[in-house]
């Protein structure tokens, strides 16, 4: 009975976290209360307001834990050292890899996925007693599971093996699980959810709906899964049906609030800065927490213990070409107040201005098509290097909007010279640090690409040799192990799973 209140479907019906009476976007809607499991699933209306539940997860998700496990574990980012607040070190564990199974990050990291995923089967478990048009019927199905693939995506590369949960829970008894799958059933499963989606999903949305997942979507999504599984023919053909999206002309259109749900975008999270429930923060977190209103211009919001986080590294500060237009977009290396300046690193990425103190209206990209182009050319780059071939088209044409000089094989200049199939992926690794900085793709490529355990021990020492005192014993000793999180100790117990090695 102690953990019922994951996994019951009466928490999963909190869809009315999200109402329906905001015109201005679907997923833009306030909360509503009252309703119960027994009597809600009657209606058209009823599914689709589910279904908008499911994305609710995805918003609280992106607020803090994607960015914490996808993008700050990495070389990317780390954290401002605050030394007179000394409250959050749980979120700097994260980033020394000394996170162990009690800590209160993962849990919440595990029971949000969780609670998304149980939604996510309430529609699925409701949808074939409900009468309507075989057209809206599918689009909800497809919605749903493409949410619930991502959802469990982030697990199994996160957690490993994780429970597969399928079912609508409808009794306490149900609330166990039968214990962690294994890491190629959770694969097995997320695939075949893409696949059904992407069969079923429209490619677009008329402008009330944008924001949903498409089958564009599914079709990305999936082919970052055969990619991540090495299986470059699968993910080739998936990827190859990602159509109708275009690089912007300018990067930093991509990001300002005005170009929600743009041409480059496959799938962002949606948020709406004029209610608090719904608005997004990011700029205010990643601030320097001693920078004032300096940053953030926001005189009405005083920056504490929660600013300071996702601060861009010096590796990847020095990772930029000289001229990389994506450069001043990301980040600053540091902020002036009152008339001194601070050399501390922040992400300019999402500080795009507020709508009321403290609530910005800044969307997060999951997947843009510049992410897809090169996902393409890492594939056919693994299944052959053709010197100057389609994958260099690629590679250059996401450089070129950067206004970098394209990198060819045999060119004069050593730092632009591809000659092989190694140089490729060096190339394609390089890319992706900079063009997705801050976008919490980093660390899942460093894993799927083999190189996190090198690349973090070495990152690792550099940050340690800034301020060797502030680092707990320990810290970045990066192992095989340490590339998965430990399970929540409160899932360990009660759902009696088996831990990860340390």
């Amino acid at each position: 009975m102690k953990n019922i209140h994951k996994y019951t479907h009466v928490v999963l019906l909190c869809i009315a976290l999200l109402g329906i009476s905001c015109k201005k976007d679907f997923l833009n809607q306030a909360p509503e209360a009252g309703l119960t499991g027994a009597n809600y699933w009657q209606t058209e209306s009823d599914l689709k307001q589910g279904v908008v539940g499911a994305y609710r997860s995805l918003r609280d998700l992106g607020l803090f834990s994607f960015w914490l496990f996808g993008e700050m574990r990495s070389d990317n980012t780390t954290f401002q050292y605050n030394a007179p607040q000394r409250g959050q070190e749980n979120r700097e564990f994260v980033d020394q890899f000394l996170v162990i199974s009690t800590n209160t990050l993962i849990q919440d990291f595990w029971q949000q996925s969780y609670m998304g995923i149980a939604r996510c089967n309430d529609v699925l478990g409701a949808e074939g007693r409900i009468t309507m048009p075989d057209q809206s019927r599918n689009q909800a199905i497809g919605e749903v599971k493409v949410l619930r693939a991502f959802y469990y995506f982030n697990l199994v590369r996160q957690f490993g093996g994780v429970p597969l949960r399928l079912q609508t829970v409808q009794a306490p008894e149900q609330a166990g699980s039968n214990g962690r799958a294994t890491v190629d059933a959770v694969y097995d499963q997320i695939i075949a959810d893409l696949t059904d989606a992407a069969s079923k999903l429209p490619a677009t949305y008329a402008a009330a709906d944008k924001g949903r997942v498409t089958s564009g979507t599914a079709n990305a999504l999936l082919g970052e899964v055969y990619l991540t599984r090495k299986n470059y023919g699968e993910a080739l053909a998936a990827l190859r049906k990602v159509t109708g999206y275009s690089l912007l002309p300018s990067y930093a259109s991509i990001f300002q609030p005005a170009n929600k749900n743009n041409a480059e975008s496959i799938f962002e999270i949606q948020y709406l800065g004029s209610d608090p429930n719904l608005s997004s923060n990011f700029m205010y977190q990643f601030a320097p927490f001693d920078s004032g209103t300096s940053v953030t211009n926001d005189p009405g919001t005083n920056l504490s213990y929660n600013s300071g986080w996702n601060t861009p590294t010096t590796d990847l500060i020095n990772a930029y070409e000289v001229d990389d237009l994506r450069k001043a977009v990301s980040l600053s290396e540091g902020f002036t107040l009152s008339g001194t300046y601070h050399e501390v690193p922040y992400i300019t990425k999402y500080n795009q201005g507020f709508v009321q103190p403290g609530q910005t209206n800044v969307n997060f990209p999951i997947i843009r098509y510049a992410d897809v182009m090169l996902e393409i050319a890492e594939c056919l780059n693994e299944q052959g290097f053709i010197a100057n071939g389609e994958a260099f088209e690629l590679l250059n044409a996401v450089r070129n909007r950067a206004g970098l000089q394209p990198k060819t094989s045999g060119n004069a200049v050593p730092a632009l010279n591809v000659a092989n199939q190694q140089a490729f992926r060096d190339a394609i690794a390089q890319e992706r640090k900079v063009e997705l900085a801050f976008e919490n793709h980093r660390w899942y490529d460093l894993v799927r690409t083999g190189t996190a355990v090198e690349i973090m021990n070495a990152h690792g020492q550099r940050e340690i040799s800034k301020a060797p005192a502030q680092y707990p014993a320990g810290s970045y000793t990066v192992t095989a192990n340490k590339l998965l999180l430990q399970i929540p100790q409160r899932e360990v117990t009660l759902d009696n799973l088996t831990q990860n090695p340390l």
